[in-house]
């Protein structure tokens, strides 16, 4: 059965630092695609960033150069460092989890989730 785990969200002040991670079970972790995606409230669900099973990485554009996306194959363990923080980053993360055979990270397609964790910003 296939199991993502969030943990790492919290409340941080803007130019803080956060850094969740994702624990993965009951699949190949090595051999998928993972992602992280985030929602405010009352908006949808945004990718904030994806790794290929080979290591290539996507951000969307509201969090290049701020946020990191890494992956511990041998711990199945996905994490996003998040720095510089800013209040409109505030929502709750998901891990999500694909498997492709495209070495280029999927910016769709997911079809594992996890509970997500919360994110807080304050200005």
């Amino acid at each position: 059965q296939v199991e993502l785990v969030e943990s790492g969200g919290g409340l941080v002040q803007a130019g803080g630092s956060l850094r969740p991670s994702c624990a993965a079970s009951g699949f190949t972790f090595g051999s998928y695609a993972m992602a992280w995606y985030r929602q405010a409230p009352e908006k949808e669900r945004e990718l904030v960033a994806s790794i290929s099973s080979g290591g290539a990485t996507y951000y969307a554009d509201s969090v290049k150069g701020r946020f990191t996306i890494s992956r511990d194959n041998a711990k199945r363990t996905l994490y996003l460092q998040m720095n510089n923080l800013k209040p409109e980053d505030t929502a709750v993360y998901f891990c999500a989890a694909t498997y492709t055979m495209s070495r280029m990270p999927p910016t769709s397609g997911y079809n594992y989730w996890g509970q997500g964790t919360q994110v807080t910003v304050s200005s």
